[in-house]
């Protein structure tokens, strides 16, 4: 097991690449089960989560090859069971459902793990693949899905009680995609994450519109062709380097962003006092810490409201920024484990019911921390960046499910860290 060391001190300056976003990927990945055909799929970003997909398609019989952020995927004669072993590593092996389903006429799929952050069901799923036709059944911990006589469009509503679902609107979307009919998807989530997967979708041969607003169609055909793809910048991973770039930063430069992805977090970072500066295209930014910050309200909220992915991050940069600050999270009112890891650093923060209230103080200090999700890693690892000392940063494999060699980018741009085998 590995163990990050952050020496707290460092200035950050230069440049760093953004890799292609993890929660693009996975569903894209899974997608390929769509077809027999032959699908490339370039800036899969090498994260567990995404060796994980890997894994599973693996397993399920596709042929798999990776290299250099390339992945070239020919899924021919594919099971329609998706492994326990596999599957329970990672909560987002949901999503082969819907290809398995549209593909075969049924599935098995295993109830999945992942981060624990609080109740995150499979049900707005379910209520989905049974609107098409599905029949459902749980036994020994699998779902068995059923459509023997195929599936059909349909109208369904997926909200839930924190809004919409992201994976459960990529999931009812891939499998409405060879469905006998039109669905369509009411209060569907808008992320671009989904906009990412329904632009693969099309370019395999689908008819989808709606994409990025809350009501997606698809009009669903007999088959899907191999396609070539390259995924979007991970807008988390992006925003993370912001406000690392604002917490410990002299000038720090982002490549490969895209600049309307981002605006929730740049909204939250320039009220805070610190300046974003993006290039004529979008798809660059400088950002510089302010010289006088102060502290900010914040709520999740879906996109494009401020995303809960990047709660931790920011909580982590206001526990030293001046002033009071509110940060309440209506997504996963639970997902505040990181800040009693940040209160051993010596940080000011009371949570009650799903908000969090901190008071800057002036530094905090290093002390030996556990990380309890993949987001909540970054947290700490930003909170360690400026604290007196040295952090060692435990259960490193959260932060290794999504964010490609982040120690190697923090180092790229000054920081003092180093990842140690314990």
């Amino acid at each position: 097991m590995d163990q990050l060391l952050v020496h707290g001190g460092s200035t950050l300056k230069g440049a760093v690449n953004i890799s292609g976003s993890k929660n693009a990927s996975l569903p894209i990945l899974a997608a390929t089960l769509l077809t027999e055909d032959p699908c490339i799929i370039r800036r899969v970003p090498d994260v567990s989560d995404t060796n994980y997909m890997v894994q599973i398609l693996n397993a399920l019989g596709a042929d798999v090859e990776r290299s250099s952020g390339t992945v070239r995927i020919t899924a021919g004669d594919v099971s329609h069971v998706a492994p326990y072993e596999q599957v329970r590593r990672m909560r987002a092996s949901i999503c082969v459902m819907g290809p398995l389903l549209a593909r075969h006429g049924r599935a098995v799929v295993s109830l999945p793990g992942g981060c624990v952050i609080g109740d995150r069901p499979v049900d707005l799923h379910l209520r989905g693949m049974e609107a098409l036709g599905a029949k459902v059944e749980f036994e020994g911990g699998n779902i068995h899905l059923s459509a023997p006589d195929g599936l059909r469009g349909a109208e369904m509503d997926l909200r839930g009680g924190s809004g919409p679902t992201v994976l459960g609107t990529g999931n009812v979307m891939m499998a409405a995609c060879l469905a006998d009919g039109v669905t369509v998807i009411e209060s569907a989530a808008a992320e671009p994450e989904v906009v990412d997967l329904a632009d693969f979708l099309t370019g395999m041969g689908a008819r989808i519109t709606g994409a990025g607003t809350r009501r997606i169609t698809i009009e669903g055909v007999p088959a899907l062709h191999g396609v070539e793809h390259t995924v979007i910048p991970d807008r988390i991973e992006a925003g993370t380097f912001m406000a690392a770039a604002a917490l410990a930063g002299e000038g720090v430069t982002l490549r490969r962003v895209r600049r309307d992805h981002m605006e929730a977090v740049t909204r939250a970072l320039e009220a805070s006092g610190h300046s974003v500066a993006f290039n004529d295209r979008g798809d660059t930014c400088k950002v510089n810490r302010g010289g006088s910050p102060s502290g900010v309200e914040l709520e999740t909220a879906p996109y494009p409201a401020y995303p809960t992915d990047m709660q931790a991050q920011m909580t982590a940069l206001l526990a030293t920024t001046p002033g009071i600050s509110v940060v309440k999270d209506t997504i996963f009112p639970q997902r505040f484990m990181h800040c009693a890891e940040l209160k051993r650093m010596g940080a000011d923060i009371k949570v009650d019911h799903g908000v969090a209230v901190v008071r800057g103080v002036e530094r905090l200090s290093a002390a030996p921390v556990m990380a309890s999700d993949l987001r909540a890693s970054a947290a700490l690892v930003l909170a360690a960046l400026t604290a007196s000392g040295s952090t060692v940063i435990n259960r490193l494999y959260h932060i290794d499910r999504g964010y490609e060699h982040i120690d190697e980018k923090l180092e790229a741009l000054g920081a003092d860290v180093e990842r140690v085998k314990v």
